[in-house]
């Protein structure tokens, strides 16, 4: 399994294909395993480097649990710079989705494209007391409950109802598979988080794709974020739920790939390359 090893932390990744480089960017209950049938169609153009973050998958735990998702964008863009990537796309899934958006704040010339799959605000949508609850909640579930059992607990809201039983007996297996440490960073993080400010500064053409079910972070949120990014088009994946590119991969994958062919178009088109 291939590894990339930082000064504190040890990164395990799958990469498939040959191509632009396309980073996949894992939520807070998956890890690289999630985006199996995106690596499977996708690889056929693109390189796809999904990644574990820190305290998830393969890698390995962080010495202290992160508190902020600005941290682990800059263990990603080590973790890049590692790989020596440049003009990457980046598609974040939730939590990866605010991990992709932190990547461009840090290093916004690296990065051609973005796509923000069922992203959240973070705390921006929510008052101090309900966040704090969540919080709580949360940490209360990771600290008490097997992780057998709090994949049962919370794949079942994860999905849009009536789920076929393979995808959600996916879900569970890979939610399962969660960490204390990475777990717990993803919670911190997500409670200190609120991008409103960085919607503004994104100046490369974002994809915004939501589960037209999502129960976690719900269609108006991605209507918000769809309104402040300038250059940002938004599709929603029918009769699916927060983990709509597992529910209905075809077409969440369609949408990717149209999205990408249309700036590889336009690029090509720009700098006077063949089309």
């Amino acid at each position: 399994m291939p590894y990339i090893k930082l000064e504190n932390h040890t990164i395990h990744y799958r990469r498939e294909g040959s191509g632009p480089p396309l980073i996949l960017l894992h939520g807070m209950g998956n890890n690289s395993r999630s985006w199996a049938d995106q690596l499977q169609v996708l690889r056929h153009y693109y390189t796809i480097i999904a990644w574990d973050m820190p305290g998830y998958g393969y890698s390995s735990d962080p010495e202290s649990e992160f508190r902020s998702f600005t941290k682990i964008a800059s263990v990603l863009k080590k973790f890049l710079d590692a790989m020596e990537l440049q003009d990457v796309y980046i598609l974040g899934h939730s939590m990866g989705a605010a991990i992709a958006l932190e990547l461009y704040n840090l290093n916004p010339n690296s990065i051609k494209g973005i796509i923000l799959a069922d992203a959240t605000r973070g705390s921006a949508a929510l008052s101090s007391s309900e966040n704090y609850q969540k919080m709580k909640k949360r940490l209360r579930a990771i600290d008490t409950l097997s992780p057998v059992d709090l994949a049962k607990q919370r794949v079942k809201h994860l999905l849009a109802p009536n789920p076929s039983r393979q995808v959600q007996k996916n879900a569970e297996m890979i939610m399962s598979e969660v960490r204390p440490k990475g777990y717990r960073s993803a919670i911190f993080s997500l409670s200190n988080l609120d991008q409103m400010r960085l919607y503004s500064l994104i100046k490369v053409p974002t994809l915004i794709i939501c589960g037209e079910m999502d129960q976690i972070t719900p269609l108006s949120e991605s209507r918000i974020i769809h309104f402040h990014i300038q250059e940002s088009e938004l599709v929603t994946i029918p009769e699916t739920g927060h983990l709509c590119y597992q529910e209905d991969p075809n077409t969440f994958n369609y949408q990717v790939m149209v999205f990408l062919r249309k700036l590889e178009y336009s690029h090509k088109t720009v700098f006077g390359l063949p089309c």
